[in-house]
């Protein structure tokens, strides 16, 4: 073999080499992604859970969370200590510390949690539509399943941050100011501090329960819009206008089947003899709910146009 014929097969080992190696960086798997990339380490909880809490709306909303409980605790001390000798909640709220906070998870249930709810869970896809940059993360890639459930997630974690935040905090400024009595039922009826703490605790998981069907309505309607305002506030008006369906006593029995109709069932706890049917109809309506919408969400994503 010549000395050209030996730098023609040289030259061929190497390009076949080179070949070879750019091959082995790029090689492809069997689902057709390439070597080293994996789905499920893609947005990663703690990096959308870092995302949300830099934002103002996150910040602001547990803010108003912890705050609220002051406001309350000011609202009763500069107000008329007159007007306090009735039986209602907001007569026994300054009872002890525990009245202070049922009276303030009472105050919150209708609409100030149901608005942080459909804020976390309303704004969280709508609002990558609304920047442009939802087809970025598609494209970075994210599987749009793995997407939607990792910022589902992360609003369900910064919801129920929410709802402890207000019930701890409201806890705390009650017994710090009223001390830790027992827990007055409008009734009469006296629970033992222990038990209720209990119950306290009891009402609040089943208030966060509840909420998964506003959850489930608002991400629905957040991966149906590209405007956040209108997939928070689509969720609300629902809420609000529940509300008013379920004030109608002509609808009679129909009106079991409003997602809201239950929302104040866990009143049930605030007594020795507790009766769990309301709670437990409510339960299963906001789970019902909650899945319904759920699916429709998922379908829903997973059939949107979201690079045009």
């Amino acid at each position: 073999m010549t000395d050209s014929e030996q730098a023609k097969v040289g030259q061929l080992d190497t390009a076949e080499t080179a070949l070879v190696r750019s091959s082995r960086r790029h090689a492809v798997q069997a689902d057709g992604s390439v070597e080293g990339y994996r789905a499920k380490r893609t947005l990663p909880v703690r990096v959308e859970l870092g995302r949300q809490l830099r934002r103002r709306r996150t910040r602001l909303a547990l803010g108003f969370l912890a705050v609220l409980p002051f406001l309350l605790l000011l609202a009763f001390e500069i107000g008329d200590d007159g007007s306090r000798g009735g039986r209602t909640l907001a007569d026994m709220a300054t009872a002890s510390g525990l009245n202070f906070a049922v009276f303030t998870l009472f105050a919150s249930t209708n609409f100030l949690l149901v608005v942080v709810v459909a804020l976390f869970f309303g704004d969280t896809v709508a609002s990558e539509a609304s920047w442009s940059s939802l087809k970025y993360l598609l494209a970075a890639p994210v599987p749009r399943m793995r997407l939607l459930r990792q910022k589902a997630v992360v609003s369900a974690l910064l919801a129920g941050c929410g709802l402890l935040l207000l019930v701890a905090v409201a806890l705390g400024v009650g017994l710090l100011w009223y001390g830790g009595g027992e827990l007055i039922s409008t009734t009469g009826e006296a629970v033992p501090f222990p038990a209720g703490v209990l119950s306290l605790a009891v009402a609040t998981v089943y208030l966060a329960v509840h909420l998964t069907w506003i959850a489930g309505l608002a991400l629905w309607l957040s991966v149906s819009t590209d405007a956040p305002l209108g997939a928070v506030g689509g969720a609300v008006l629902v809420s609000i206008l529940s509300e008013i369906l379920d004030q109608i006593t002509a609808l009679g029995d129909l009106r079991s089947y409003l997602p809201t109709h239950y929302s104040t069932a866990y009143a049930d706890l605030l007594s020795e003899d507790i009766d769990w049917t309301a709670m437990t109809h409510g339960a299963f309506s906001a789970l019902a709910y909650a899945t319904a919408f759920t699916a429709l969400a998922i379908w829903r994503f997973q059939h949107k146009d979201i690079t045009s």
